[in-house]
């Protein structure tokens, strides 16, 4: 059995009896990012990349140094798995600690077996601009070694792309006679060439950033590195980039369509993600667009790393943190959607959690997809620690399916009334419900027909007078809201303004998940993801809460249609499944 299946095994035992697994305190949870393996650095630890070698085994490179992030010292090394992220070897240099900083490793694989790291390496040694010192790991040359014995070691020297100057350039502090830039696109390939994107920046630091695309057609193919071919894209002076998103338009990345195009997403301060296509190898690229789910509704992301990756079945696969924030915080839960291609385009799911940290203030970020053996795993980092996390398949393929799926979830169903016997005033007894402070979680799917707008009221109430238990009401707004309470600690959460407005059967699912401590809406299918009005449509609940079993009967409102109640959290894609199945 995989490790995921064991995490998996204890934590249902947990949530079937609503107690932890003897002699442990919490459930163990394959998302939280305790579980992972860590990645040997020294103490920053950035960009985890992975390539599978042809034998099996992992090879990774990343950014670390003794030091903080963009501190003295930062270079990039190389290290080893033979069993698939639990352990690793000790890392080798691919630059050395006591060399220019070296930063922001790529690998690229070739079919011969030979790994390609690319990095920015300040081979001129800046230090200081108008006298006064600065951070120097976005300054300088993109360079590249290489290693045919599997990361082992590296070629002696190192290799400069041949980065042409343009006006993002000539408009720097040090007039194009610096370049900033950095990259963190995992080289892909598309046809018989090869592709990664990277960010030049028009202002130190981190000011009018533009993406860059390079593309050798020959190094997949050929051996002799002084006979490699490259290419910046797109062709002229600008990069990619749209005047309406601002200044922040940065770590760009791509993945290839099956058309052979290219999709390229980045990071914005407007709090969503965008994307831009080039149907011509990256000659040219359309303008840029926010990124949206199937339905038109904009993906949220703040300033943070939007990874995009295709995965060896064809699918996409894409993690962002699901809210509108505009600075670097709020990194936590990472949340990934899933993509289908449909005429040219990616089609985006609603998210699923992927990982999360018990402190909110965690911020995990710069990503990985590693996949062997049919199995899924990803890479992250919190600066301080990177880690690798086995992902269940089945909520990836959950993801890819969710536009299909019409079936209603069974497992953890523990209360199904059907409509017709669920009348205003009726009590039920209710399930007991997890306890949320050892990491359980519930979902209640509700069908509603709520009638006249704008007018508050009860869909079911199983509170006790002390204030234990939970409530699901809907607000004068057409919002629906979850009350909690556990006789000390209460929380409050609610859907998106207005999306219950309008006339026929409605279906919510709340999702109450003791792991990352949020609370979540999912209405007809839709993740409440807080709309125009908010940045955040799912929230927190504090990790003190505990036992939320109040009244064991849930006495029923009057627009009740139809009761599920889960004691397990409800995956996304399985209300989604729900809601189609109909009533």
């Amino acid at each position: 059995m995989s490790r995921i299946g064991l995490l998996a095994v204890a934590g249902a035992v947990l949530l079937a009896s609503g107690a932890p697994v003897p002699g442990a305190d919490v459930m163990l949870d394959p998302r939280d990012i305790r579980t992972g393996s860590r990645i040997p650095a020294e103490n920053y630890a950035d960009q985890p990349f992975v390539v599978v070698l042809p034998d099996g085994t992992w090879l990774c490179v990343l950014t670390t140094g003794r030091g903080k992030e963009g501190e003295r010292g930062q270079h990039v090394v190389a290290t080893r798995s033979t069993d698939q992220g639990q352990t690793w070897s000790k890392p080798v240099d691919i630059e050395p600690a006591d060399g220019p900083e070296a930063s922001w490793a790529v690998p690229l694989l070739v079919p011969g077996g030979r790994v390609y790291a690319f990095y920015d390496y300040n081979g001129d040694r800046v230090e200081a601009l108008k006298g006064r010192k600065i951070r120097a790991d976005m300054l300088g040359w993109y360079v590249y070694k290489y290693s045919d014995d599997g990361g082992r070691t590296w070629s002696p020297g190192r290799r400069r792309l041949p980065m042409r100057l343009t006006a993002c350039d000539r408009a720097n502090q040090w007039e194009g006679r610096v370049q900033v830039f950095w990259g963190v696109s995992k080289p892909i390939v598309a046809g018989a060439s090869a592709y990664f994107a990277f960010t030049k920046l028009g202002r130190y630091l981190l000011d009018q950033g533009e993406g860059w695309v390079w593309r050798s057609d020959n190094i997949l193919t050929e051996s002799d590195v002084s006979k490699l071919r490259w290419e910046m894209l797109p062709e002229g002076d600008a990069g990619i980039r749209a005047p309406e998103f601002g200044s922040v338009q940065e770590e760009h990345n791509l993945v290839a369509l099956s058309d052979g195009a290219l999709y390229g997403a980045y990071r914005t301060t407007t709090g969503c993600p965008c994307f831009s296509i080039s149907r011509d190898g990256g000659r040219t690229w359309s303008k840029p667009e926010v990124m949206a789910y199937a339905d038109g509704r904009k993906m949220k992301n703040p300033r943070a790393n939007p990874r995009l990756w295709r995965t060896a079945g064809g699918k996409y696969l894409f993690w962002y943190h699901n809210h509108g924030g505009k600075t670097f915080e709020d990194r936590n839960p990472a949340w990934v959607a899933g993509g289908v291609e449909k005429d040219g385009r990616i089609l985006w799911s609603e998210p699923e959690v992927l990982l999360y940290a018990p402190d909110p203030k965690t911020r995990m970020s710069y990503p990985d997809l590693v996949e062997q053996d049919g199995r899924y795993w990803v890479t992250e980092t919190q600066k301080s620690a990177a880690r690798v996390h086995e992902v269940d398949g089945t909520l990836l393929e959950g993801l890819w399916n969710q536009f299909e799926n019409r079936r209603v979830a069974e497992r953890g169903l523990a209360l199904n009334l059907a409509a017709g016997r669920s009348g205003a005033g009726a009590a039920v007894a209710l399930p007991r419900l997890p306890h949320l402070g050892q990491g359980g979680g519930f979902s209640l799917d509700v069908w509603l027909h709520l009638g006249t707008p704008g007018r508050p009221r009860t869909i079911l109430d199983a509170r006790d007078d002390a204030g234990r238990g939970i409530a699901l009401l809907v607000s004068e707004s057409d919002r629906p809201s979850l009350v909690l309470g556990d006789g000390r600690t209460t929380a409050v959460w609610e859907g998106d303004e207005g999306s219950l407005a309008g006339e026929g059967w409605r279906h919510v699912v709340a999702t109450v998940d003791g792991g990352p401590k949020i609370i979540t809406f999912i209405v007809d299918g839709r993740l409440c993801d807080g709309g125009e009005a908010r940045p955040f449509g799912w929230g927190r609940f504090d990790a003190a809460m505990g036992d939320v079993n109040g009244r064991r009967e849930v006495r029923l409102g009057e627009a009740l249609g139809g009761l599920r109640i889960y004691g397990r959290c409800l995956r996304t894609s399985e209300a989604a499944g729900n809601f189609r199945a109909g009533r």
